[in-house]
C-alpha cells in the first residue's frame, strides 16, 4: 500500500512543528485523513543511545510502533515534523512506515529570524546551543539535506506557508 508521508525538515526554530499543526486543521477543513507526527517528541529520554546524540533510533522505534496503530485505523497519510540532515536518513523513516513514499520540505528561514524564534520559545539551560545548533543546521542542510522542495517562513503568515507546502506537496490543490 502506498502512504505519502511528508517529511517537514528545517533548521531549529523555522517553524517545523507550527507548520505541521496548521497543516493538519488545513487538512481537516478539507476532510483528508492524515497523521501529524511530531517527531521530537518520541526521542524524549534518556539516556541516548551511544553514538546517537539526538535520540534518533529511538525516535523512529517509536514511530514504527504509533504508526503501525494509525495505520490499523485507517490513516493513510503522514506528516512528520523532524530534520532530517542526509539522504541515507530516510531509508530509517521507510521501515517505521511500510509503503512509505517520502517528499522533504525544507523549510527555510534568515539567521536573524531563527534566532529570534529561538530566544522567544527557550527560556532554559538549552538556549544558546539551540541558537548555535540552529545557525549550523540550516547551513548544513543547505548543502545536504535532502530536499524536494524549500518553502520561506520568514516574515509569512503560517497559514500561507502551511498551504504551499501541502500544494508543492500535492496533497492539495491550489
Amino acid at each position: 500500500m502506498r502512504i505519502p508521508v511528508l517529511i517537514v525538515s528545517g533548521p531549529v526554530g523555522v517553524g517545523k512543528s507550527s507548520v505541521a499543526h496548521e497543516m493538519f486543521d488545513q487538512l481537516i477543513d478539507r476532510d483528508i485523513a492524515h497523521a501529524v507526527i511530531d517527531l521530537d517528541a518520541f526521542g524524549i529520554s534518556w539516556p541516548y543511545a551511544e553514538g546517537d546524540p539526538y535520540n534518533e533510533r529511538m525516535a523512529l522505534r517509536n514511530l514504527a510502533s504509533v504508526w503501525a496503530n494509525y495505520a490499523e485505523a485507517g490513516i493513510d497519510r503522514a506528516i512528520i515534523a523532524r530534520v532530517v540532515e542526509a539522504e541515507a536518513d530516510l531509508a530509517a523513516y521507510a521501515e517505521a512506515i511500510p509503503g512509505a513514499e517520502i517528499v522533504v520540505c525544507r523549510l527555510v528561514a534568515e539567521d536573524e529570524v531563527l534566532r529570534e524564534r529561538v530566544r522567544r520559545r527557550e527560556a532554559g539551560s538549552s538556549y544558546e546551543g539551540l541558537v548555535r545548533r540552529s545557525v549550523e543546521l540550516a547551513a548544513s542542510l543547505e548543502q545536504s539535506g535532502p530536499t524536494d522542495f524549500v518553502v520561506e517562513t520568514s516574515g509569512r503568515e503560517l497559514a500561507e506557508i502551511a498551504l504551499e507546502v501541502l500544494t508543492k506537496a500535492g496533497w492539495i490543490s491550489g
